[in-house]
């Protein structure tokens, strides 16, 4: 493409006079080169990072295709996790804020079946979900896809890594041969090929330039003795004393004894890994996105459809097999124009992962010592907010508003001292910065929200 600027594309009038409300003006490099090929209707396998545009690329593409006089379902979007899947929902809405009536179903698992089945049987234009309840929708005939012209496997290479690919594979025997197939992932691992070859016909292949420069993402890396690795990690989180870092590391098992020993270290720390129930998983999430915990410790598969905003450091607590998998961990930090940190760990028998992560990204890794650093208890530093738990939610019609409101209200604390506020179907939480906590708690208890008296406490930890 010769510009870079949406009105170039051929968009209907409305759909791009909300995008550039929304202040899209310019592509981003993986807009620029998928959707041209998305809106002639073309399938696509593209490689694409989080944080790149993917989801405005095809977010677009499927509300160019839509027939709003018709409630069936025309597109469905298949995710990894149900914070991927809710992220999706959400920037498809923002994108079709200003046309009329489109209905966009979010379908996960966690959440009941009966109000899904509901929706299905009101009309639904676009359904976003995850592929175990996609897939039990379609079994039961609540889910029918005659209707579909575009499908979208987003995050692609996660799906595969979570053991989904005979789910995927039954869930695209639903629907009709004559539609279009749009593939987004992280990498390009022959599984992906596979998927490619096996549900696309004649798909464009798009890659986006993967290595992070130096400008955006300084990266370092640091060789140590197998049995100083933990000592190394605090030894960086108290040099470096990040607001937000994610530690990954390969195995679950390994996730929660990090987690543990930072604890007991005083570090401001949750652990992120595929044994936690849902409750339990937005509960860390809301916790460390909010900057009421400092460190995520977190597994590739558990941190897939995490975004955070202001990710200040990545630390390769083990450095992982595949170099693109680095490149994919250490692109979390560093957006929004803000610089990244990622810091690796690495012992003898990995050095020839950094050899190809240095071929992957066609540039020399930089190597920095690390001094002796003995872990033991001590408040190491404390996040900047805490969070409070609200025993109420969507179900009780509950806003953001509604709880800002109490907050700020007759005798109540200064807004600015209140952060990120996430509802959820029958509870909430609402960021307090440290020293405004107690008179919060104390206004939340004794006070109304919506009229009506809530049960309210700290969050665990924190």
């Amino acid at each position: 493409m010769n510009t870079a600027k949406f009105s170039s594309l051929p968009l209907k009038a409305a759909l791009l006079e909300n995008i550039e409300s929304l202040g899209y003006t310019h592509l981003t490099p993986i807009q620029a080169e998928t959707l041209p090929h998305i809106l002639e209707g073309r399938d696509v396998i593209a490689q694409a990072k989080t944080g790149s545009g993917k989801t405005a690329a095809f977010g677009i593409g499927l509300l160019s295709r839509l027939e709003l006089t018709s409630f069936r379902v025309q597109a469905m979007v298949v995710c990894p996790t149900r914070e991927l899947a809710d992220q999706v929902s959400k920037e498809i809405r923002r994108l079709a804020r200003f046309t009329q009536n489109i209905k966009v179903l979010s379908l996960c698992g966690g959440v009941p079946f009966g109000p899904q089945v509901g929706s299905l049987e009101h009309g639904v234009h676009i359904v976003v979900g995850t592929p175990g309840r996609i897939q039990e929708h379609l079994r039961k005939r609540s889910l029918r896809l005659s209707n579909l012209k575009v499908l979208v496997l987003d995050e692609a290479d996660r799906m595969l890594d979570m053991g989904f690919e005979e789910v995927i594979t039954e869930v695209i025997s639903y629907a009709p041969s004559h539609r279009q197939t749009l593939l987004f992932s992280a990498t390009y691992a022959d599984a992906i090929r596979e998927i490619s070859q096996k549900f696309q016909f004649k798909p464009i292949s798009i890659s986006i330039d993967s290595s992070h420069h130096d400008a955006v993402i300084e990266q370092r890396f640091y060789q140590i003795e197998k049995s100083r690795r933990i000592n190394a990690l605090g030894y960086l989180l108290a040099y470096h004393r990040p607001e937000s870092t994610v530690v990954f590391c390969n195995t679950k098992r390994e996730c929660q004894d990090i987690a543990s020993n930072l604890e007991n270290c005083g570090f401001s720390v949750q652990a992120l890994h595929g044994d936690l129930d849902q409750k339990h998983r937005d509960q860390v999430l809301v916790r460390f996105s909010n900057k009421s915990c400092s460190v995520l410790v977190a597994t590739d598969v558990a941190a897939r459809g995490l975004d955070i905003k202001d990710l200040q450091a990545v630390i390769n607590y083990d450095l992982p097999w595949d170099p693109e998998i680095y490149v994919h961990r250490i692109g979390r930090t560093g957006r929004a124009g803000n610089k990244g940190l990622a810091l690796s760990l690495c012992t003898e028998q990995e050095l020839n992962r950094v050899k190809g992560i240095e071929e992957y990204q066609a540039m020399s890794a930089k190597w920095d010592e690390i001094a002796p650093f003995q872990m033991s208890y001590e408040q190491r530093f404390a996040p900047p907010m805490m969070t409070l738990w609200i025993d109420g939610g969507r179900k009780d019609k509950m806003r953001p508003g509604d709880i800002l409101g109490a907050l700020t209200g007759e005798g109540g604390i200064d807004g600015a001292e209140v952060g990120k506020i996430d509802i959820f179907d029958a509870h909430a939480y609402v960021a307090i910065k440290q020293g405004s906590i107690d008179k919060a708690l104390v206004c939340l208890k004794n006070g109304k929200i919506k009229g009506r008296n809530f049960m309210v406490r700290q969050s665990k930890s924190g």
